[in-house]
């Protein structure tokens, strides 16, 4: 869910080249070093386990590459051919039918759709298909010590990952996830695994990776300690007209909501769904081969932005989620 800061994040440069690059280990360096000294203070490890864990790292330059061109650059519609494919709607219904206990539970429970649960863990790992091939400890050592751009979030993330580590008992050398250190059928970065990750089995385990009630009722929890609101619209497609619309429109990472949908009718802009005229909106463009469409999301969709800030992202969780319930209606 890195996802969860990583869209819409369109920074294209290259890092310049470091310590790692030029062999130094990162055990060997003064700032990972002090980094391992701060971390040993706080609790969880002592320093020689980390020693023994950062003995480990190993800068990986795919990664510095792949956070040059993240999914988020493309046009919409070439990004909604990666997630709405018959392969992730029908793997999304048989996802479905296998845990229609469990979702139903969850929904009743949380008020979040079973099909916006079942969505998100289409879109980020094709139902835990692929949930990445990196060394978790080696996509935060690479990006919190040799990306200058993120390196104090990835640090961050990294101390974060550790404690994690050490308070669920997981061998932090060992754990796989994602090129920027996402981790899990959900693909939870390490502060929102801390935050948001629950016991959804009763094991007494936060588990992300195998166990699937802790996966679907994380997920659940994220979208409602981030403000879903249970029966509500979430988008609808709007037309602006020859209306001037520039000052309200929501663009890259500026998501959160600007105006109400009453303004936007004022302002001459129709909206395909009776929308209440209080509701906060946020008006903003997808990219089609010949031309710009119009849409307008309420509160659900903002949230939908919050699991990773990119409205091409919501969009195609939402989409997907819509595509997944006609398949299970004609199934």
């Amino acid at each position: 869910m890195f996802k969860r800061f990583l869209g819409g994040f369109l920074l294209v440069c290259a890092a310049p080249l470091s310590q790692a690059a030029e062999g130094v280990r990162y055990i060997d360096r003064p700032e990972v070093q002090e980094f391992m000294r701060e971390q040993a203070a706080q609790g969880g490890y002592d320093l020689e386990a980390l020693r023994r864990i950062f003995a480990k790292a190993q800068y990986q330059d795919s990664i510095i590459q792949s956070m040059t061109r993240p999914a988020e650059a493309k046009p919409w519609h070439r990004y909604r051919e990666i997630f709405l494919t018959e392969e992730r709607i029908r793997g999304g219904q048989a996802f479905w039918t296998t845990h229609a206990s469990l979702l139903a539970d969850l929904e009743r429970q949380y008020g979040v759709p079973a099909s916006i649960l079942v969505a998100i863990v289409g879109v980020e790992t094709k139902y835990g298909a692929n949930t990445g091939r990196y060394d978790v400890l080696d996509a935060l050592c690479t990006l919190g010590f040799d990306y200058p751009p993120r390196a104090n979030f990835f640090r961050g993330e990294l101390g974060k990952f550790l404690k994690l580590a050490a308070a669920e008992n997981l061998d932090a050398a060992e754990l796989k996830g994602s090129y920027a250190g996402a981790m899990g059928m959900p693909q939870f970065i390490p502060s929102s695994y801390l935050a948001y990750a629950v016991d959804g089995d009763g094991d007494g385990r936060r588990d992300l990776w195998s166990s699937v009630p802790d996966v679907l009722a994380s997920v659940a929890n994220y979208f409602t300690r981030h403000g879903w609101r249970p029966d509500e619209p979430v988008a609808a497609r709007a037309y602006p007209g020859s209306a001037s619309v520039e000052a309200y429109l929501n663009k890259a990472r500026d998501l959160k909501p600007k105006s109400t949908v009453g303004e936007l009718r004022r302002q001459g802009v129709r909206i395909d769904a009776p929308f209440e005229a209080d509701e906060s909106s946020m008006l903003f463009t997808l990219e089609q081969p010949d031309g710009l469409d119009y849409w307008v999301g309420l509160n659900n969709f903002y949230v939908i932005t919050r699991y990773n800030h990119s409205v091409l992202y919501a969009m195609a969780v939402w989409q997907l989620a819509q595509a997944i319930e006609r398949e299970r209606a004609g199934a």
